[in-house]
């Protein structure tokens, strides 16, 4: 039997009172033990102590989570973000060149939420912050006030594109996901394949064209309860495959 592939994890970095953590969900840790049959090893997010060349000979692949912080807007030229946006410097500061090296590298990377916008950034793309304030799109926010299987639950269809990894994964072209975020695709980086696109026509979905290997961002969750949806596994499957293929090539 191969060894389970090991996953960097990029921590989030929280302050609780009144000390600094770094800390990641572990629905995302758990999803990637029961869907893609790894080990999840988290990374500290201490950019100016971390060697990134040293992090990628660790690891076979990279998952970007989701997280309630946005990313800071001066990484894309935009507008500063209102008084009272929450933000996390040290993990941008860690995941932007982290994430730019594993892709040179051929390193398989899965982005997630948040992780969906800091690739697009690490790309050249741009963002709205608040996506429910953009004309023409709808509110894709959760409702802190519901329960937590309300506000992961199914919300809007996304179409899959015909042909794309998303598409061959979920043997369809509309599935329905769950909606968890305000900040969302305003200018697509070049040298990515749009794989998903919401019901509003705000982009949900893309694969990297550049990489050798899998490199794929959604803006929903598909870790939430992943061995309850099809897709969802399908997706984190996907993924493990592809970290293992990576290890046995480190290997040789």
């Amino acid at each position: 039997m191969c060894p389970r592939p090991v996953i960097g994890v990029p921590a989030d970095r929280r302050i609780l009172e009144p000390h600094p953590f770094h800390v990641v969900g572990e629905k995302y840790l758990q999803a990637l033990i029961d869907g893609a049959d790894a080990l999840p090893l988290i990374i500290p997010v201490l950019a100016e102590h971390i060697d990134i060349d040293d992090i990628l000979r660790h690891v076979d692949g990279v998952l970007l989570t989701g997280s309630p912080s946005n990313v800071e807007p001066h990484h894309y030229d935009g507008e500063p973000s209102e008084p009272g946006t929450l933000h996390d410097p040290h993990r941008d500061a860690a995941t932007l060149p982290l994430t730019r090296r594993a892709l040179d590298a051929g390193v398989p990377l899965l982005a997630v939420c948040r992780g969906f916008q800091e690739l697009n950034v690490v790309l050249g793309g741009t963002l709205h912050q608040k996506v429910h304030e953009v004309p023409g799109y709808h509110t894709h926010r959760e409702n802190p006030d519901d329960p937590l299987d309300a506000q992961y639950g199914p919300s809007h269809a996304v179409n899959l594109v015909a042909g794309g990894m998303l598409h061959k994964l979920a043997g369809a072209t509309t599935v329905t996901v769950n909606s968890l975020h305000s900040q969302g695709v305003a200018r697509l980086a070049s040298g990515v394949t749009v794989e998903a696109v919401a019901d509003d026509g705000l982009i949900e979905g893309f694969s990297v064209d550049s990489v050798h290997g899998f490199a794929v961002a959604v803006q929903w969750h598909p870790e939430w309860k992943v061995t309850q949806d099809d897709f969802s596994m399908a997706i984190f499957k996907a993924f493990g495959a592809a970290c293992r293929e990576y290890a046995g090539r480190r290997q040789v």
